[in-house]
């Protein structure tokens, strides 16, 4: 009965308006096709292999008429693009666009609305969006639902987190399809500041899927802007994904006028796991740099203050413990301190000291800023000011100190989601900024979106991550956003906006917990549209050493040393306390000369949910580095250097997990060691559970 259904659907999209369109290489294969009922859709293939069946594509809009049948092609167009580009940071130092286009010119016979969609189809993947053009019928409209849909027709291995439009840090699930209604409640119920699950069964992308016919398949979008971010729907009886916009509290979705066009709609695919992680199809699809002078623009090695908040040693981002407090009428200087708040300027010379002594570019401070006494619970306006520093926090001592150091501060910005509140401020706190010579900030929306028609997703708040972003790189500042929307490429376009938390990081460890997988899928999923601030580099992970927490980093210490070579970011955090380093000087070694920007990336195993391992070359340095990781599972690495240079010999410091190591038991259990290698080197190394390898190289000259 199925396989009758199926072929009466195909034989009713037999179409003289079918129109194809193959990759580079030919192994991708998109067709376009419209139904007798001018509806239209697409498929894509690869190798022969179904990627999307019979797909929908179009629009609900707040007209008397659907917008997603009853269309003719008024004409196709053709191009083919080959070109190099330079990122200004990147795991690559040059990143090659190489496509073919099709261009499909639509007008609905009954209306004369247009819409153009666009397809753009690489090695790797496929993007298409849609593009409505100038138009008299149809000038500035409402989209209610966009129909876009991705018809697997298999129930794939997904990996997944539930749709909801205020927080992307759940736990990572890996499931069926057919598996998500069953556990998505269960999922749900982790405790976090806000929510707002989505109505439908539906999942955040990146979603990334494992075939039964052998394909790694990648979906999420590229270039929000101006667009609410997209979750996706499940039909999992008949395994088919489709567009569920985020929307504000009022329901609406989003309101777009002619000329505009909506984010790219990505489909990475292969048949290795490996070419997953190193394309660069959404950053490929998006905009040039818009900032013509990036000098300033600098990956960083940061430390901070920030994990002792975390941990139970019962430190404080408040200066008191005083919550009766009004920003801008209080007077701090007559509240009695609370004498457990590490944000004090002693604190901070101590952190500014060991960034200059051991290479570090800048120190994260948290807490130095007047309003943290009554930042919690949420959905309160006017609680933090960016331009006051609490008392014990001497903004004009610690410039001076930091600049004759050779150290930069990271200004944070902690809005508790008061967006409004934070716009309002927005010029006064880049140009405090600027005054005291910081040049790069930590934004935070933990909470319910202010202005409260408002998610975290939703259209005005993508606006509002890409203003700041834009109004930052006016003052020539970084940006580093937190419990922001998952990110799309915009990088390309503001390569100040450095880096991005977006997902469950370091910081659950102190809690909940991160499952030994979680980093082997997130750069799957959450790192396809960018970097992650993911915070690692915890050595000692059993907390209860510090008092009332018990919980415990299910890593063993080498795996956090490898973290920074398989956890791509231009922007890398040390992120335990300064005297945890100090305790092991021989393992803290490899967070010293790690480098942050590459000059190439090279992807030597990986499987989803399993492994990765990666090696990498610094930037203008003949330096590589390899680091690897798995689950919960030992394994046994293999690292083929056969990436090095020719010719040339080479010596290996070796980190890797000592013979009882293991994240329940024994996570401090680690060895060090030297070997000479060649490009013909193959070094197979035991990794414990939830362990890793970490292999710094230099040329022997």
């Amino acid at each position: 009965m199925k396989l009758f259904l199926y072929l009466l659907i195909c034989s009713s999209l037999i179409s003289l308006n079918a129109q194809k369109l193959q990759s580079p290489d030919k192994n991708l294969q998109i067709t376009f096709l419209l139904s007798e009922k001018g509806e239209a859709f697409y498929t894509l293939n690869y190798k022969n292999k179904n990627v999307v069946q019979n797909s929908k594509l179009g629009f609900i809009i707040n007209t008397d008429t659907s917008f997603f049948d009853g269309f003719k092609v008024q004409d196709i167009k053709y191009s083919s693009s080959d070109t190099i580009w330079d990122p200004v940071w990147g795991e690559q130092r040059t990143i090659r666009d190489n496509h073919e286009e099709m261009m499909v010119y639509l007008e609905q016979v009954q209306t004369g609305y247009k819409v153009n969609i666009r397809f753009r189809l690489f090695n790797d993947g496929l993007g298409f969006r849609y593009e409505f053009p100038v138009q008299e019928k149809l000038h500035s409209f409402r989209i209610n639902e966009e129909l876009t849909e991705f018809n697997l027709a298999r129930d794939d291995k997904a990996f997944w987190i539930p749709s909801d439009y205020e927080t992307n840090e759940f736990s990572i699930t890996t499931s069926k399809i057919s598996e998500v209604s069953s556990l998505i409640d269960k999922v749900r119920k982790e405790p976090l500041p806000s929510n707002a699950p989505s109505k439908t069964l539906a999942v955040q992308t990146p979603l990334m899927l494992k075939s039964a016919n052998g394909l790694y398949i990648n979906i999420h979008e590229a270039a929000l802007v101006d667009y609410p971010a997209m979750h996706l729907n499940i039909d999992d009886k008949n395994y088919k994904l489709s567009a569920n916009l985020s929307p504000n509290r009022n329901g609406e979705k989003a309101f777009v006028r002619s000329q505009m066009k909506t984010p790219w709609r990505t489909i990475v695919v292969s048949d290795d796991a490996r070419d997953i992680l190193a394309s660069k199809l959404i950053l490929n699809l998006n905009e040039p740099s818009k900032i013509e002078d990036t000098s300033w623009i600098k990956p960083m090695k940061y430390i901070g203050v920030w994990w002792e908040y975390f941990i139970g040693s019962g430190a404080s981002w408040a200066y008191s413990d005083d919550s009766n407090i009004i920003i801008g009428e209080t007077d701090y200087s007559k509240l009695k301190p609370n004498n457990h708040h590490p944000a004090n300027t002693k604190h901070v010379k101590e952190y500014i000291d060991f960034a200059s002594e051991n290479g570090f570019d800048a120190v994260l401070v948290e807490g130095w800023n007047e309003g943290w006494e009554d930042w919690a619970p949420y959905e309160k306006e006017k609680i933090f000011s960016f331009t006051k520093a609490y008392p014990d926090f001497d903004v004009e001592e610690l410039q001076n100190y930091a600049k004759a150091k050779g150290v930069k501060i990271i200004m944070h910005h902690e809005t508790t989601s008061s967006v409004n509140d934070y716009e309002r401020q927005l010029d006064d706190a880049f140009s405090f900024m600027t005054k005291h010579n910081y040049n790069a900030v930590k934004t935070g929306y933990v909470g319910p979106i202010i202005p409260r028609s408002e998610y975290h997703d939703s259209q005005w708040m993508v606006n509002h991550y890409n203003f700041v972003a834009e109004k930052a790189a006016k003052y020539k500042i970084m940006v580093d956003s937190h419990e922001a929307v998952r990110p799309t490429g915009r990088s390309r376009t503001f390569p100040n906006w450095i880096a991005q938390e977006s997902a469950r990081g370091t910081e659950f460890e102190s809690v909940e917990g991160n499952k030994p997988e979680h980093t082997t899928i997130l750069p799957f999923t959450r790192l396809m549209g960018g970097p992650m601030d993911y915070t690692p580099g915890i050595f000692q992970t059993d907390l209860s050493v510090y008092g009332k927490n018990k919980s415990r980093v299910r890593t063993t210490l080498v795996k956090q040393l490898a973290l920074y070579i398989a956890m791509y970011s231009p922007l890398q955090m040390a992120a335990d306390l300064i005297e945890n380093y100090k305790k092991r000087p021989d393992a803290f070694q490899f967070i010293k000369d790690v480098a942050v920007d590459w000059d190439n990336s090279y992807i030597l195993e990986a499987e989803p949910g399993d492994f990765i391992t990666i090696a990498r070359k610094a930037k203008n340095k003949n330096e590589w580095f390899v680091g690897g990781i798995t689950d919960e599972n030992e394994r046994t690495a293999t690292i083929n250097f056969s990436f090095l240079p020719k010719g040339k010999k080479y010596e290996a410091t070796i980190y890797e997990d000592g013979e009882k190591a293991d994240w329940k038991t024994s996570t401090i259990d680690y060895k060090i060691s030297k070997q000479t290698i060649t490009s013909n080197t193959v070094l197979k190394k035991k990794l414990a559970p939830s362990g890793g390898i970490a292999v710094s190289i230099k040329e022997i000259k």
